[in-house]
């Protein structure tokens, strides 16, 4: 058993497990950056319609 190709083979699984668990929390810290966005737009859009419910309430589309 050659332990230091087993040491250099442990090392890189370890080194590719933390740059996954890396990537997965920048990816979850964005996507609730872009859920509290969004939040904050639909609030934005009911105060909208509020002052003006009659904007908005009909697309007229030709086809």
């Amino acid at each position: 058993m050659d332990i230091p190709s087993l040491s250099m083979s442990i090392a890189q699984t370890n080194l590719l497990s933390d740059v996954g668990t890396a990537m997965l929390a920048k990816s979850m810290d964005q996507a609730e950056t872009i859920t509290a966005s969004m939040t904050e737009m639909i609030d934005s859009a009911a105060m909208e319609r509020s002052v003006n419910p009659d904007i908005g309430a009909n697309i007229d589309i030709l086809v």
